[in-house]
């Protein structure tokens, strides 16, 4: 039988690309979808592009009957994640893409966040949902708490150079560009197409964004001192993809080596050839995330670029990535998806 999957916040991205994803699993079966602002409405309103879907209409997640529910998917905005999961079964599984259980420190989650944290007793609880570096504790969740897609794509180039000591710590300077879906679905005026279209903007400047709460935590706990990346963020009128360069010191050649050994057997990390730099529509709509070195034109420094989907690698892929591990699957299970291209 397949295991039974409630999708709270479904009308979302992220909440659709869930729905895109499971739609072909083969050990999962939708059972329940929770949007409270459409509820009432179908999936083919909410989506049409999954009209061809056979789904539970949406209700509100008060209404889900989780008896029988054996993975929720949380996808609702910070703070207000905090509030339903602490209310939901103590013994259902929980794989939650917000922000709100990613940092383990309350006072940390209070700085960036600016709001106490309303179930410091699951964020002890949670697991950073990173799946490459915590699979085995991930397998072992009940609570999984889904990283950044910044964070997640800025982890992939620096946490096997930070671990190895082949780059200097003190000078990481991670530049980011991220497409407009990673702002969420929500109405902004920022957002409209005039506003955005035919242009770029560096926001969160001066160490401001949220997601280097997440750096601060596992580059310095890998280092076992504090680590302080300088990282701007930009946004990049493109629907999907993240594209990080990060400009570092140490030998080119090292940190390619130190990157192909770390991610020689993972299935969703893919170290390019030495010199070869990855683009975003090389990975659009799939698990993968790409990752390329090359050697500046100073002495002593390197340059690595990485490109993902954040809407799936960088948040509802790695999160179906991580349910599988909970569930005792493969973990690649139904994240086979080719890249669409172009």
């Amino acid at each position: 039988m397949p295991f039974k999957i409630a999708i709270i916040g479904a009308s979302g991205y992220t909440g659709a690309e869930l729905l895109r994803l499971i739609a072909t699993h083969p050990d999962m079966e939708i059972a329940a979808l929770a949007a409270n602002s459409k509820a009432g409405q179908s999936i083919a309103e909410v989506f049409p592009h999954l009209r061809h879907l056979d789904l539970p209409q949406l209700v509100t997640w008060e209404e889900i009957d989780f008896t029988n529910i054996d993975l929720c998917f949380c996808a609702l905005p910070h703070k207000t994640s905090q509030d339903v999961i602490g209310r939901l079964p103590k013994t259902l599984k929980i794989v939650d893409l917000s922000a709100d259980f990613r940092l383990r420190d309350p006072a940390a989650y209070e700085q960036w966040y600016g709001n106490t944290h309303a179930a410091p007793d699951m964020q002890a609880e949670a697991v950073y949902g990173l799946t490459e570096f915590y699979r085995d504790a991930i397998a072992k969740a009940r609570l999984v708490a889904g990283t950044g897609c910044n964070a997640a794509t800025g982890q992939y180039v620096l946490r096997p150079l930070i671990t190895d000591r082949v780059i200097g710590l003190s000078d990481i300077i991670l530049d980011l560009k991220c497409a407009v879906s990673g702002a969420g679905r929500s109405l902004k005026e920022n957002l409209l197409h005039a506003e955005l279209s035919e242009g770029a903007n560096a926001y969160s400047v001066g160490g401001t964004h949220r997601h280097l709460g997440e750096f601060d935590q596992e580059f310095s706990e890998l280092a076992g001192e504090p680590v302080r990346v300088q990282f701007t963020p930009h946004l990049i009128p493109a629907n999907r993809g993240i594209l990080a360069t990060c400009y570092v010191s140490g030998d080119a050649r090292e940190i390619y080596r130190s990157l192909a050994d770390a991610y020689a057997d993972e299935t969703f990390i893919e170290v390019l050839p030495f010199g070869e730099t990855p683009s975003t529509h090389h990975v659009r709509g799939s698990n993968f995330c790409h990752i390329g070195v090359t050697g500046d034109r100073i002495e002593g420094r390197a340059i690595v670029i990485a490109a993902l989907d954040n809407l799936t690698k960088g948040s509802s892929g790695q999160a179906l990535q991580n349910a599988n591990l909970m569930l005792g699957l493969d973990e690649s299970t139904g994240l086979m998806l080719a890249p669409c291209f172009p």
